[in-house]
């Protein structure tokens, strides 16, 4: 028996004029790899090398010093030196349009309904479900449903934080429900108290947009003051704070840097102490997602003092935090309470120091200035 064997026909670039071959050498000298690989290709195949020639010099794949070559011969120099998409030509998908849409709307319903055993979905349970509900011609892999959701703006999550409902706006509505049931449930219980915390930057320089009143033709001007170089207090200051509906009051503490986890839970602890000389047993902290509310060191602080308050291994108040929807300041009370402060310690004529700054702001929320609590302080 004969095996007879084939191989493709070695092809070559087309004749060049003089005025190609200088653009292909000026191209030696780009920056852009393509365009280098291709350039030297295309001297090369001019030179009279074939494509396995080509690729065993430049340590590339013969095909694609192939696919250059076709590309000045069908299309000219100019496209082929042009970078083209890196998609493929045509997708094979296996769920149509209507079909990924129904794939979404099955991901809202309980796996149970489609007699599995769980209540969570995981992406092989739900390409096994597409298929035997008909949304797919033949199996697929867990990775092509994440693929067509991904296709859909969908970033597929275990958690039941987007297929338990098909409202956009579900998780906001959640939050919300759950901040509002403490907060009635606090308003209800005498030693219980409710509290919104939030943190704030004091600018020694920026002003704040206001109306005033001012002498006929001579108009109250805020003016963005500037810092020396040699000035040792910074240009803004950072500040924590905790209103207390019930009070109808707000407490605060300054930090000398920035809000860490740290000086959260000391803050915390301080707030607590208040309290528990007034005979509260229980705050329902409403803050919002900041990295230091939300962060292991916080949550293990809250958690460790909750449990040392039911064993009886001291005295306080416990902490019921509740974290307000992502993007939703109007629902902290203390929000509008730091842009009536700024309002009131505008001072037009010169720069406030940042002890000063602190002193007005105290002075404007009718609070005593305590001393500033300090990360270096917290490290030690």
């Amino acid at each position: 028996m004969i095996i007879l064997h084939t191989m493709k026909p070695p092809i070559y670039v087309r004749p060049l004029s003089d005025a190609e071959r200088k653009t292909l050498e000026a191209g030696l000298r780009s920056p852009d790899a393509f365009t280098l690989r291709r350039c030297q290709i295309l001297l090369a195949s001019a030179d009279g090398q074939n494509a396995y020639q080509i690729a065993h010099n430049l340590g590339c794949n013969p095909q694609t010093a192939r696919n250059a070559i076709h590309k000045v011969n069908q299309e000219g120099l100019q496209e082929a030196l042009r970078r083209g998409s890196n998609r493929p030509h045509t997708v094979n998908r296996s769920f149509d349009e209507e079909g990924a849409e129904a794939l979404r709307q099955m991901l809202h319903r309980s796996p149970r309904e489609f007699g599995k055993p769980s209540s969570l979905w995981t992406m092989e349970m739900a390409a096994e479900v597409s298929f035997e509900e008909g949304l797919t011609k033949e199996r697929i892999s867990g990775e092509t449903v994440r693929a067509t959701l991904s296709r859909m703006g969908v970033r597929w999550q275990r958690a039941k934080h987007w297929i338990t409902s098909p409202d956009p706006l579900y998780e906001r509505k959640k939050a919300s429900f759950a901040s509002d049931r403490l907060m009635h449930l606090a308003e209800d219980k005498v030693d219980w108290v409710l509290g919104f915390e939030d943190e704030c930057w004091w600018s020694r320089v920026r002003q704040p947009n206001l109306h005033s009143f001012g002498e006929a033709g001579e108009p109250l001007r805020l003016v963005e003051q500037s810092v020396e170089k040699d000035d040792p207090d910074p240009k803004a200051i950072s500040c924590y704070g905790l209103y207390i509906a019930e009070l109808k009051d707000a407490w605060l503490r300054f930090v000398d840097g920035r809000p860490v986890s740290g000086i959260t839970t000391r803050f915390l602890e301080w707030c607590c102490q208040k309290l528990a000389a007034i005979s509260k047993k229980v705050l329902v902290l409403i803050w919002d997602n900041a990295s230091w509310h939300i962060s292991r060191e916080v949550r293990r602080w809250i958690g460790r003092s909750n449990r040392a308050l039911k064993k009886g291994e001291k005295k306080g108040v416990r902490i019921v935090s509740c974290l307000l929807p992502k993007q939703s300041p109007w629902l902290n009370a203390m929000e509008p309470k730091w842009v009536h402060g700024k309002r009131k310690v505008v001072e037009p004529d010169g720069l406030l120091g940042a002890y000063e700054l602190a002193d007005r702001v105290c002075s404007a929320f009718g609070c005593p200035h305590y001393e500033h609590l300090s990360i270096a302080e917290n490290v030690a």
